[in-house]
């Protein structure tokens, strides 16, 4: 099974897979972080938008709302979601745009798709070039020195007449620039279990190392991972909010 064949074939599963997040109050705070560090534009792009959740809430919210992924299973679903938006089948780390933006965001991680430090590199100059100036870059990230390859995240949900329990789990060696996002999902119907295992991987980095990335193009601000609050870092914890300002 290749890296992202789950991803993509169990497409249909996407949205189940993540019922617990809370897209309206994660789209509202960086919506906030936009107003407070933004040039108050609209144009948005969501990157690794998947089925687009957010992009239904920046579009309710009064954006010119757009998204691209790698997956065009994602993105047939997306379209339907959001048949107002622009979807577009290409790779964050490598992509262009018609018209420059005021506000690129990257929810779930997905910042860590890039694979490698090269690969992240060129999504920071993607996004610099395609920005405005004050055009703001937010997502969320997780630091690899403080990972724990023994946690992992499982919660249940029902479609139809099937049970679903779904994991998932951060894994780093301890060194070097690769991470992986492991994954498992169980269906269960009629009494027939059916199990699928991958692993996905990502970009392993420091916030130290990803700031050192991000300052040549941006004025870089940290912020605890509580999309209900706005706070700075505490300088100690292992998962943040980016909020990056074009210089």
């Amino acid at each position: 099974m290749s890296a992202n064949a789950l991803y993509t074939d169990l497409s249909g599963y996407y949205d189940l897979m993540c019922v617990d997040i809370d897209y309206r109050a994660q789209s509202h705070c960086i919506h906030r972080l936009q107003q407070i560090f933004g040039n108050g534009g609209k144009a948005h792009l969501d990157l690794a938008c998947g089925t687009g959740p957010h992009v239904r809430h920046f579009i309710d919210a009064g954006y010119n709302s757009s998204g691209l992924d790698i997956n065009q299973p994602m993105l047939d679903r997306a379209a339907i979601r959001c048949p107002e938006a622009r979807f577009a089948l290409q790779d964050m780390c490598a992509f262009t745009v018609g018209e420059p933006l005021d506000l690129v965001t990257c929810f779930l991680y997905s910042i860590h798709y890039s694979a490698g430090i090269g690969r992240l590199k060129e999504c920071v100059v993607s996004v610099h070039n395609a920005l405005k100036s004050n055009g703001v870059f937010c997502f969320n990230t997780v630091d690899k020195n403080q990972i724990n390859s023994e946690l992992f995240v499982t919660h249940t949900a029902k479609q139809d007449d099937s049970q679903f329990v779904f994991s998932s789990g951060w894994n780093y060696c301890g060194a070097g620039e690769q991470q992986s996002l492991r994954l498992s999902i169980e269906k269960t119907t009629a009494g027939e279990t059916q199990v699928w295992h991958d692993e996905h991987p990502m970009v392993a980095l420091s916030f130290e190392e990803l700031q050192e990335i991000l300052r040549p193009y941006f004025e870089v601000h940290v912020f605890e991972h509580d999309y209900e609050k706005i706070i700075p870092w505490n300088q100690t914890s292992g998962n943040a909010i980016f909020v990056c300002v074009k210089i």
